[in-house]
């Protein structure tokens, strides 16, 4: 199975408009893997995308794929679900008539479900998607698991726990996705020793290379918000065979800044890789 990182930014991808950083300048120069857009994941084989950026129409064109069977969201916050009108270019048959769209499966976590509900009026814009036949809403109750071919997907809450990871299962290999929010999680023993974990990089209060101060410790953000030194915790933790680091904040770091850090950390026997845009993943 090949898991491809549609989007490896995080909520302030890069390069920003009308930003002449460094950072920003290069990515707006060379694209991808320089550049970078909001976070998503795509499961190749079950066709399984999780979650919807503002970007979400470019990155499957981008990556070839025409064809969404399912979508499981991990939250509601904005940079995971406002390009949810993909549904609509991607399913949509509007020039026939009658009209032949296609249908994806939406799956809900059960707070995801109720926080649509409650936030950027994303149940009503689904509801609607629904009606006209370009969707089919699946609501979970915590503990479900979806059956797909021979896989199966267990959604489970964090720390923050309106906030989900997924667990997919499958000819003996295991695979952790948490896109988002490890703010206080302690791993449980049921995801320790995943083949791949797929988890944000954690924001970095001091540069990894330099040592240079990135983030105040007074600043709030960091009472929400793990770190990219709680994140390298996690990661003792988990024991994972390879962990690929994605939700990449800020505009501080540029790809190659990544690899010289990954290189430091695999020196350190870490086995960690960067995300960036349109990496593909063997498991």
């Amino acid at each position: 199975m090949q898991i491809e990182i549609l989007g490896s930014g995080g909520a302030i991808p890069s390069p920003l408009p009308g930003c002449n950083c460094r950072v920003c300048t290069e990515g707006r120069a060379k694209g991808a893997p320089y550049s970078r857009t909001g976070p998503s994941v795509f499961v190749h084989g079950l066709d399984v995308l999780i979650d919807t950026p503002e970007e979400s129409k470019f990155q499957l064109n981008r990556a070839g794929i025409g064809r969404v069977a399912a979508c499981l969201y991990s939250h509601w916050h904005p940079d995971h679900v406002l390009g949810r009108r993909v549904w609509e270019s991607l399913n949509g048959d509007w020039m026939s008539w009658p009209s032949h769209h296609r249908c994806t499966d939406i799956y809900l976590p059960q707070q995801v479900a109720q926080d649509f509900r409650d936030h950027l009026g994303s149940w009503e814009q689904y509801t609607y998607m629904q009606k006209v036949g370009l969707v089919r809403l699946i609501e979970l109750a915590d503990g479900d698991v979806i059956s797909l071919d021979a896989a199966q997907i267990r959604p489970f809450r964090l720390a923050e726990d309106y906030v989900y990871a997924f667990l997919l299962e499958w000819d003996g290999r295991r695979v952790l996705i948490a896109p988002d929010e490890l703010h206080r999680w302690n791993p449980p023993a049921g995801v320790c020793g995943v083949d791949l974990a797929i988890i944000p990089m954690g924001l970095p209060v001091n540069h990894p290379l330099t040592g240079e101060l990135l983030i105040p410790p007074d600043h709030p953000v960091l009472d929400v918000e793990a770190t990219y030194e709680q994140t390298l915790d996690i990661v003792r933790t988990l024991d994972a065979r390879h962990v690929v680091m994605m939700h990449v904040e800020l505009d501080t770091f540029s790809y190659d800044d990544l690899k010289a850090v990954e290189a430091d950390l695999r020196r350190d026997g870490y086995a960690i890789t960067f995300a960036y845009d349109t990496m593909k993943i063997e498991v």
